[in-house]
């Protein structure tokens, strides 16, 4: 264990009664406080995560990572470990951002979908169809918000947006991407040097998925096809664009000030973490622009994927949520809305999801979960193919953030998953909260 752990366990008890003091008064933000305050073991959390990390890192599983636990909003560990590449040249900070994707299907769509629904501009169980006119003679037209959030609504899982606007030469169609930039051909797509149709999102991405073949069987079937959708209804029912309703609502108040899209326009390179370097679409290292293709076209603005933040912004988000809705002396949400979308919505046909959070496996299975064992069935959050997940339990007060870019340079390592370096992580931290109770 190295010095910096020991001087961070004597100065904690120093610190942490100063903390809890100032955390009366704001018992709803975050602050930070020694392993002990929260009954956790020092000694065994940290010697056990550094085994873990110690042998993803020795392993390639991933270049680097950042690590935050919160309980009952005590931040009792936040490290970073490793490098932001394999050439071990800069060091993972705390203040580094990762890429989050999927994570922000839960933590940009559907977040502003929750406010939209409790603000009585959104029903959960109105269809496809009456929210987006050009689908209402579709296949899709009476599949209802609800199922599509869920992925319980025959929705197909994904559309490789990028390679069907090539044709089988590998050369381009008319109307979608070019090599040159022109007035037809204005936006650059992040990370490349290939320049998108002006109008390719409302021709080729919405009409794509309007064409879109159904399952045959309605069942749970992980989708990302609405998320696509989803940022254009948020601007119509707020009159806000999709961004600006994110920041005013949530991101801004709450201080997040690494959360959001795009981060370049605010950040430079070395406080950003790579994540691949494509070969087959982009061409080029992606080094803070969107891993996701699907979300590259939407130009880094999207519903299924694009956010960014360091592990402690994020945290805001969801301790707001653990928080019932509030942080900070302000409710952004209503309790009730929180459960709403984070309750099973479809256990009884087998399908574990809320509405667009992710929750625990109905029957547990040590290979195919991210999560602990002992997460409660009322737990939340999310995986992101880059390697990150988020993970909240109300019932425990408990808040787990892992950021890592697994897949640099290549997302064929699937090194994390096989060594199941996230889901021992969060075992570990039950355990020690469980030996406590003992």
């Amino acid at each position: 264990m190295s010095i910096n752990k020991f001087l961070f366990f004597a100065l904690s008890s120093v610190i942490s009664c100063v903390q809890l003091q100032a955390q009366q008064a704001k018992k709803d933000t975050l602050a930070y406080a020694s392993p002990t305050i929260c009954k956790i073991d020092s000694a065994q959390l940290y010697a056990g995560i550094d085994s873990i990390i110690t042998e993803a890192l020795d392993s390639g599983a991933f270049p680097g990572c950042q690590i935050l636990l919160a309980k009952e909003g005590q931040i009792f560990y936040y490290e970073s470990f490793g490098y932001h590449t394999y050439d071990s040249i800069q060091k993972v900070r705390n203040s580094d951002l990762y890429d989050l994707a999927s994570i922000t299907k839960i933590t940009a769509s559907t977040l502003a979908l929750m406010k939209l629904y409790e603000d009585g501009k959104f029903d959960l169980d109105q269809t496809l169809g009456y929210y987006f006119p050009y689908l209402a003679k579709s296949n899709k037209s009476d599949l209802t918000i609800r199922k599509v959030l869920a992925h319980q609504s025959r929705l197909k899982n994904w559309i490789p947006y990028y390679s069907e606007s090539q044709r089988k030469s590998g050369k381009y169609r008319r109307k979608t991407i070019s090599t040159d930039s022109s007035a037809k051909y204005p936006n650059r797509i992040p990370g490349s040097d290939l320049f998108l149709y002006k109008d390719f999102k409302e021709d080729r991405i919405y009409k794509m998925i309007k064409k879109s073949d159904l399952y045959e069987n309605e069942a749970y079937v992980y989708s990302g096809l609405a998320f696509y959708l989803f940022p254009d209804l948020i601007e119509r029912l707020s009159g806000s664009s999709y961004e600006e309703f994110l920041n005013e609502n949530f991101y801004t108040p709450l201080g997040a000030e690494s959360l959001g899209f795009d981060p370049l326009r605010k950040f430079s390179l070395n406080q950003i973490v790579p994540s691949e370097v494509d070969t087959f679409f982009r061409m080029s290292k992606l080094h803070g622009v969107v891993h996701d293709e699907g979300a590259a076209v939407m130009l880094g603005i999207s519903g299924n994927a694009g956010l960014f933040s360091n592990a402690y912004d994020l945290a805001k988000v969801y301790q707001m949520l653990l928080n019932g809705g509030a942080y900070d002396g302000v409710q952004y949400l209503r309790s009730e809305t929180i459960a709403e979308f984070t309750r099973c919505q479809y256990c009884e046909f087998e399908n574990r999801r809320g509405l667009g959070f992710d929750k625990p496996l109905i029957e547990y299975d040590s290979i195919k979960t991210s999560v602990a064992k002992l997460a409660s069935s009322n737990s939340y959050g999310h995986s992101g193919y880059t390697g990150t997940l988020v993970w909240a339990d109300p019932d425990n007060q408990l808040l787990f953030i892992f950021l890592a870019n697994r897949v640099y340079p290549t997302r064929t390592n699937r090194k994390i998953y096989q060594l199941n370096i996230r889901p021992r992580i969060h075992d570990l931290v039950y355990d020690l909260i469980e030996d406590k109770k003992e």
